[in-house]
């Protein structure tokens, strides 16, 4: 309950904050700083996973985790105090900081305690944390922000967090780890650069700055040269940030891969799903967190049936191949919508994007974490973890500049001059902007959206075939814990003996 709790924070803050935001820009000011309020959150999250896996490898677990819980609390009570927009994006980067601790905690403090033959049965609970942050972070933030102010949408994780911190400090007892060696500074600057590059020019590209752009080609220029550099470093360090020969497992490998296209997949969907509802079909934005409920219900659901099975049968390799097929079908059916499309059907078409979802989510960590040794565990979760994370950059940013481009086509097709005037700045208009709209324009706008998520969809099922094609290369090595099997990892060659030395903490560990 206290690792669900710190889950919770990290995924419910977004979710709020972005509820909140134009009541803060009405009292800072900054609009043109608006974005940074998430880049930087966005950035430091990402550019901290990997980081705190090693550290949680290295000093132990549990240490890592409570410091990461305590970054984040900072960065919350700071965020609410914040006087001017610069203040609030420095301090939404502090609390950035701690968020990438807590995901990657979380994830490796379960592979720690539960062996993978009975870790299933945390999925439906880990899939239903992710639907009431989806589902609820919205109302919450509505409500906290019309009756308490804007403010408590930052402090309200005080509270939570003080759960957390006394639970976990309370009832968890992990093995003591000190490693002699000392941190990877460089490897860590130089995938810190990388990171960052690679979410700028996912962020930037094709809004603040045309894909072209000097700025942009820079930043590419930037990110593959500390990228290149940082492979380079790996393979000399002597505790690398990121190991290279976790990589030699086809499992994991794999399982990265199909973790950065779920992604792609999911972060799109949960982005023009809301946006083609509110202004195709008339959904009120208050209630947008309500609006993707079939989607999210049928991937807990699944996940949860998906765990289970996992558990019982120790059978994982048909979930990604049965997810991918779902996952291409349910983006290929939202392919379909048009200006005619009911609530009803749109719903069903979610639910099937939402099983695909349920059958991978869950079981990438799963597979990643049986693929490697325990010594390996927090650089596993957080490798895994932050491939999904880049994974939801691009999608956003490629989908979303087709998106873009194909509604600005269309409504300079069916509106002319005042079409393209409409969504010259941006091919997003809000509620109240559109019921402004004459008619003729307003419809134009509804088919230049559906239009719009026509080919962000389509692009979405031709991506996700690379993952069906991918999880047909998954080697089902059996789960570690699975009762009188030896226990495996999916090494080099698949099947070799798990190495339980090289630092390694004992495989048990208790709760009170």
């Amino acid at each position: 309950m206290a690792l669900m709790i710190a889950m919770l924070l990290a995924m419910l803050d977004n979710m709020i904050v972005g509820t909140a935001m134009p009541t803060i820009v009405g009292e800072l000011g900054g609009l043109e700083h608006l974005s940074w309020v998430v880049t930087g959150y966005t950035l430091a999250t990402a550019a901290s996973t990997p980081i705190w896996g090693k550290i949680g490898d290295m000093y132990g677990r549990k240490g890592a985790f409570l410091t990461s819980i305590v970054v984040f609390l900072i960065g919350s009570a700071l965020s609410g105090m914040a006087q001017t927009m610069p203040q609030l994006i420095g301090f939404r980067a502090i609390q950035g900081l701690g968020a990438g601790g807590l995901m990657v905690g979380v994830m490796a403090i379960i592979g720690d305690l539960i062996p993978p033959r009975e870790r299933g049965k945390y999925q439906g609970m880990m899939a239903g944390v992710m639907a009431l942050a989806m589902i609820g972070g919205p109302l919450v933030g509505g409500s906290i922000t019309d009756n308490w102010g804007w403010r408590w949408s930052f402090y309200i994780n005080l509270p939570l967090g003080a759960v957390a911190l006394a639970m976990v400090s309370a009832v968890l007892h992990l093995p003591k780890k000190r490693s002699q060696g000392k941190i990877d500074y460089l490897g860590t600057a130089l995938l810190t650069v990388g990171i960052t590059s690679i979410v700028l020019v996912t962020t930037w590209g094709g809004s603040q700055y045309a894909w072209g752009s000097a700025v942009i080609m820079e930043l590419i220029g930037i990110g593959v040269a500390a990228l290149v550099g940082f492979v380079f470093v790996q393979t000399k360090a002597a505790e690398p940030i990121m190991p290279l020969h976790i990589f030699r497992s086809r499992n994991f490998t794999v399982m990265s891969l199909i973790g950065f296209i779920t992604g792609f997949v999911m972060f799109g969907a949960v982005l023009f799903l809301p946006l083609y509802q509110q202004s195709v079909q008339g959904a009120d934005a208050t209630n947008s967190g309500l609006l993707l409920l079939p989607m999210l219900l049928s991937m807990m659901v699944v996940s949860l049936i998906a765990g289970r099975v996992t558990t019982s049968t120790g059978k994982y390799k048909v979930f990604p191949l049965v997810g991918s097929v779902l996952m291409i079908a349910g983006l290929f059916l939202l392919a379909q919508m048009d200006t005619e499309t009911t609530r009803l059907t749109s719903g069903l078409y979610m639910a099937v994007l939402g099983a695909g979802m349920g059958c991978l989510m869950q079981i990438t960590m799963l597979v990643a974490q049986n693929s490697v040794e325990l010594k390996d565990m927090g650089v596993a979760s957080s490798s895994t973890t932050l491939f999904r994370t880049l994974g939801s950059s691009f999608g956003v940013a490629i989908m979303g500049a087709l998106f873009n481009n194909r509604v600005q086509d269309v409504m300079a097709e069916r509106a002319g001059a005042m079409g393209s005037a409409l969504t010259g700045k941006s091919a997003q208009l809000d509620a109240k902007s559109l019921a402004k709209l004459p008619a003729a324009a307003r419809d134009a706008y509804q088919h230049a959206v559906s239009a719009g998520t026509h080919s962000a969809f389509l692009l979405g099922a031709a991506v996700a075939v690379a993952a069906l094609v991918v999880a047909f290369f998954v080697k089902e090595v059996p789960l570690r814990g699975a009762g009188p099997v030896k226990e495996t990892a999916d090494a080099s060659d698949d099947a070799k003996p798990v190495d339980m030395g090289k630092g390694a903490p004992e495989p048990v560990a208790k709760t009170s």
